[in-house]
């Protein structure tokens, strides 16, 4: 039981702390105007009404006794009573008393008025009116041949107290909200901004100067956040560095082979050496290309529907289906989602005839699907392909061009930009290639 209101209370509650925070402190002061308010308006607005209304109903019954008794001046009376008691009286003769009346039970001057009449007058005595006018109660008595007509001030039955109290209450309980909502904003900023730099950096973005701001703790959690980031900026600029050294150091050697293949007259052995300097060439600039800094590329919103059109006309090739539902905007960096679906692509080409390219977006996520009808790839090697230099020798016969880093590339792309990519059987008999990026 517990555990089912536990799961429909987190299903109703606000996801953000903003207003999980709005709700810890707005919902006491909620609580306790309510609380007061109920108090106050049972134990003393209607009490102090209810003794106003029965003393006005006295008023009306004892003018009614002493209007009945022949020793007092009927006129004289009615004077008395309209000076004093501050009551407009009028006697109005007519035979055909209309008993009925709008009874408004949900006001509870009405309420009151109407059950006070009842125990003085009876239940088919009286009249009364409390919307004809705005400051007065109209209240008719049955007398003899006709009626008594009282035009009452309404503030002979109400408290105007009330209207005070409530402001009072309301006023002070606004404004404390409000001054809670300033500061909860100062508060969750620096949460939200924190939040929105490690999706950014997350997704491979440029992140600016981080300045942590807010609680101590937000400051510590911001701060270790930006050492982090550069931490990790500076290991691949390293690592770039690195690379572009080794790029320089194997090609210089690897220059000079090809001069030296250049004077060696037995061509059979110079075609073979030339194969295997080209190959390592082939496959040094693959790795060099899988292992350089991604962070240099700057994001840029761009059309994805337009970019996946021109790469699939890129290839001129009729057996390339493309499918895309609508269009999507994307930021992120278009050349490298550019070269991630040319990897696979290429992948598709080299072992299948017929290909199809699928987009469409779905709530904030934009799928793209790449499938095929070749031969496919088991199940047990889905993860393994996403590995550097790892090739099948089952599923996919190999070209001696592949250096196994086709699919590794396309992963680190759609990783960096806070994307998935999985792998799975096709309905064409093939692979299918399905990559989720966030929009």
């Amino acid at each position: 039981m517990f555990y089912g209101l536990s799961k429909f209370l987190k299903k109703i509650l606000p996801k953000q702390l903003f207003y999980r925070s709005l709700i810890i402190v707005a919902a006491p002061i909620i609580i306790m105007q309510i609380t007061i308010s109920i108090v106050f308006f049972d134990s003393l607005w209607i009490k102090t009404n209810k003794g106003m209304t029965r003393a006005l109903v006295n008023e009306i019954s004892t003018f009614v006794e002493a209007y009945n008794n022949e020793k007092f001046d009927k006129e004289e009376i009615t004077n008395l009573f309209s000076l004093y008691q501050d009551l407009n009286i009028e006697f109005v003769q007519d035979e055909n008393f209309d008993y009925n009346y709008d009874e408004r039970w949900f006001s509870p001057i009405d309420r009151t008025l109407r059950r006070e009449l009842k125990l003085r007058f009876g239940s088919d005595e009286f009249w009364f009116n409390t919307t004809n006018y705005k400051e007065l109660i109209d209240l008719r008595i049955k007398y003899q041949s006709g009626y008594f007509k009282f035009l009452v001030p309404r503030d002979r039955v109400t408290s105007s107290s009330a209207r005070i109290f409530a402001l009072w209450v309301t006023l002070p309980a606004i404004l404390v909200i409000f001054i809670a909502i300033l500061f909860l904003k100062n508060q969750t900023r620096p949460i939200t901004k924190l939040a929105e730099a490690s999706e950014r950096f997350g997704r491979g973005e440029d992140v600016e100067e981080y300045r942590p701001s807010g609680a101590l703790e937000i400051r510590k959690a911001g701060l270790e956040f930006d050492r982090m980031r550069k931490r990790i900026l500076r290991h691949l600029n390293q690592r770039s560095e690195m690379l572009s050294g080794i790029s320089h150091d194997l090609r210089t050697p690897l220059t000079r082979i090809k001069l030296q293949l250049a004077f060696i007259k037995d061509k059979e052995i110079t075609s073979k050496l030339s194969r295997d300097v080209d190959e390592m060439e082939r496959m040094l600039s693959e790795y060099l290309q899988f292992s350089r800094s991604n962070f240099k590329e700057k994001s840029e919103k761009f059309n994805l529907s337009e970019l996946i059109i021109s790469i699939v006309k890129k290839y001129e090739n009729k057996n390339i289906l493309l499918d895309q539902k609508n269009e999507v905007f994307f930021v992120g960096r278009k050349h490298l989602i550019e070269r991630c679906i040319n990897n696979l692509l290429d992948n598709s080409i080299n072992f299948a005839k017929n290909i199809k390219v699928t987009q469409q977006k779905i709530k904030k996520s934009v799928l793209i699907f790449v499938e095929d009808d070749g031969p496919g790839i088991h199940s047990s090697e889905h993860e393994n392909v996403f590995k550097p230099f790892y090739k099948i020798d089952k599923s996919r016969n190999q070209t001696k061009s592949s250096v196994g880093l086709g699919l590794s590339i396309a992963s680190d792309i759609i990783r960096s930009h806070g994307g998935n990519i999985e792998l799975e059987k096709s309905e064409m008999g093939g692979l299918k290639v399905k990559i989720f990026l966030p929009v």
